[in-house]
C-alpha cells in the first residue's frame, strides 16, 4: 500500500466529525468520529476535532497516528461559506499528504449524485438549497438562524414556542402542542425569556419532533407549523430546479418526517440518495491524484 493510494473523507457539522479512510480501489480501511466540527465552534478547535477523528480511524485501520501525512484529504466544514473562513483554514497548518476544503453542502452533494450534476435541499437543524451545474455552485438560502433557515428544525421549534406563549396569553387557540411546550417552561413565559436569553439553533430545533408528531396527530397549530415549514423547502426545490437541477434529492435529519408534507410537483423532483455526505469528501480527495 503506496502513500499515493490512500484517501480520507471527513465530514464536519455542528453535531459531530466523520470520517472515513480507503484505499485507491475504495475498500474502507477506518471509520472515526469525533466531537463538533462546524466552524462556529473555532477553526482551531474544529480542526483539531477533524484531525482527532482522522486518528480514531488510523487507529481502527491498524495505522499510526503519523500515517495521517500519508493521506490526500477532503475536509468538509459547515460555516466555511462564511466570510473569511476558507483564506483562515488554508493558512493553518496541517499533517495531511494534501488536502482541499470546502463547505459541508458540497460535499453532501457530490455524495447524493455520485459525483454528477444535482442538487440536494438540506432539512436539519438548518436548512440550506445547493446545487452543482455544469461546474458552478447554485446556493439558495441557508445563511443561518434566524435571519434565514426557513423550513428547519430550528424554524419549526421558534414558530412554535411563539404560537404557544400567544395561546398562553389566550391571543390565539390553544391546542396540546402549546400545552406541552409551556410545560417544558413550567408554564411560565418568562422562564421561556430566560432560556431564549442562551438558545442556540439546535436548542430550538430539539422542538422540532415534538412539533412533527402533533402534526401527524393532527393538531390545529402543529399542522399549520408544519404547512409553513414546507412551503419553505417547496420554495427551494423549485428553485434549485429553475437554475438548472434536474435532480435535487433531500436530506438531513428532518427530511423523511418533512417529505410527505411537500407539494406533489415536488416531491416527483425528488431523487433517491445515492450516498452521503463523508463519500462525497472521498471522491473530492480521489481528484487530481487518481483517474476516477
Amino acid at each position: 500500500m503506496t502513500a499515493d493510494s490512500l484517501f480520507v473523507g471527513v465530514d464536519g457539522g455542528g453535531t459531530g466529525c466523520r470520517t472515513r479512510i480507503e484505499d485507491a480501489e475504495g475498500r474502507v480501511l477506518g471509520t472515526g468520529i469525533a466531537g463538533p466540527a462546524a466552524l462556529r465552534v473555532g477553526v482551531s478547535r474544529a480542526l483539531a476535532e477533524v484531525e482527532k477523528a482522522c486518528c480514531a480511524a488510523l487507529n481502527e485501520a491498524g495505522l499510526e497516528a503519523d500515517a495521517l501525512n500519508s493521506l490526500h484529504a477532503a475536509v468538509g466544514l459547515a460555516g466555511v461559506g462564511r466570510k473569511g473562513a476558507l483564506k483562515e483554514l488554508t493558512l493553518q497548518p496541517h499533517h495531511f499528504r494534501s488536502v482541499v476544503y470546502t463547505d459541508d453542502a458540497t460535499i453532501a452533494c457530490i455524495g447524493a449524485h455520485g459525483g454528477r450534476d444535482g442538487g440536494i435541499v438540506i432539512v436539519g437543524t438548518g436548512s440550506v438549497g445547493f446545487a452543482l451545474i455544469g461546474g458552478r455552485e447554485v446556493r439558495v438560502g441557508g445563511y443561518g438562524f434566524p435571519i434565514s433557515d426557513e423550513g428547519s428544525g430550528a424554524d419549526l421549534g421558534l414558530s412554535a414556542i411563539r404560537l404557544a406563549l400567544r395561546a398562553y396569553d389566550e391571543r390565539t387557540i390553544g391546542t396540546s402542542l402549546t400545552r406541552d411546550i409551556m410545560m417544558r417552561f413550567h408554564n411560565d413565559p418568562f422562564e421561556t425569556v430566560a432560556w431564549m436569553d442562551g438558545a442556540t439553533a439546535t436548542d430550538y430545533a430539539t422542538f422540532a419532533p415534538l412539533v412533527m408528531r402533533h402534526a401527524d396527530a393532527g393538531d390545529q397549530i402543529a399542522r399549520r407549523i408544519v404547512r409553513d415549514a414546507a412551503e419553505q423547502i417547496d420554495e427551494l426545490v423549485r428553485r434549485l430546479s429553475e437554475c438548472g437541477a434536474s435532480r435535487v434529492a433531500l436530506l438531513g435529519g428532518l427530511a423523511s418526517s418533512m417529505q410527505p408534507w411537500l407539494a406533489p410537483d415536488v416531491q416527483r423532483r425528488l431523487v433517491a440518495v445515492e450516498g452521503d455526505a463523508v463519500d462525497g469528501a472521498l471522491r473530492l480527495a480521489r481528484r487530481g491524484v487518481i483517474k476516477v
